[in-house]
């Protein structure tokens, strides 16, 4: 059983290391491109399946956002707020098909050769939640800048008509760093505790025992999934309050 904390290594490319979760990252972006093209160009006047089910994710999410945000400030927020929700989903998801930590490739370290598994889930790389983290807090300061103004948003951080403004601007500060590590942390806490769980139950016992345990996680990585997405949209909304 191989349960490591940091993604591996699994070749190089110009001696700049390509993890596994790098790897799994790669063929995400793939398959939510893939699925984009299929959406612009594969519609049908009379939608089949699969049509009729992202025509529901669609209208249900982009109704739930326009709901907290407005007309006005939906149509700019939703395509990144519903990007996020769609990459973690299916990163969450594709953590537990058949081969993620289970397919093994050689690699020599040191003089020495080292089994690596050659897929890992991409959320269970604090690197990448760090990274969503950062995309969606930049996002939000882009969205609030722009609604607001500048002149008008920095005066949340830095204004000095009263001590206690001037104070309340650092605290404001340290909440915008704080969401960071309230992002990161959370997604990545729990998609790696469920690796950590399905691994120990897979070693311990591997046949139908371990079934229940991948239902809770493909509930756990739908949920961590619009948890990401909601505070997403929540944190815009308040950027854009006045006060």
């Amino acid at each position: 059983m191989n349960i490591s904390l940091a993604a591996e290594p699994v070749f190089y490319l110009s001696h700049i290391p390509i993890t596994n979760s790098l790897l799994v990252t790669w063929i995400l972006m793939l398959v939510i491109v893939l699925l984009g093209i299929f959406i612009r160009f594969g519609s049908w006047v009379i939608p089949n399946k699969v049509q009729s089910f992202l025509e529901v994710i669609y209208e249900s999410s982009y109704k739930f956002v326009n709901d907290m945000l407005g007309p006005k400030i939906t149509p700019q927020v939703y395509p990144m707020a519903i990007t996020l929700l769609l990459f973690i989903a299916i990163g969450n998801l594709a953590g537990l098909l058949p081969g993620m930590g289970s397919l093994f490739v050689p690699l020599e370290k040191h003089g020495e050769i080292e089994w690596m598994p050659l897929f890992r889930a991409v959320t269970a790389d604090l690197n990448m939640t760090f990274a969503l983290a950062i995309i969606a807090i930049i996002a939000n300061q882009y969205f609030a800048i722009k609604f607001l103004g500048f002149s008008h948003y920095i005066k949340k951080f830095i204004n000095f008509s009263s001590p206690i403004n001037f104070f309340v601007g650092i605290l404001e500060i340290i909440s915008e760093f704080s969401k960071i590590l309230s992002f990161s942390f959370r997604l990545f806490g729990n998609v790696f505790a469920g690796e950590v769980l399905l691994a120990v139950m897979y070693y311990l016992v591997p046949f139908a025992v371990p079934i229940p345990f991948i239902m809770m996680e493909v509930f756990v990585g739908l949920m961590q999934a619009f948890v990401f997405f909601l505070l997403f949209i929540v944190f815009v909304k308040v950027s854009l309050a006045e006060h």
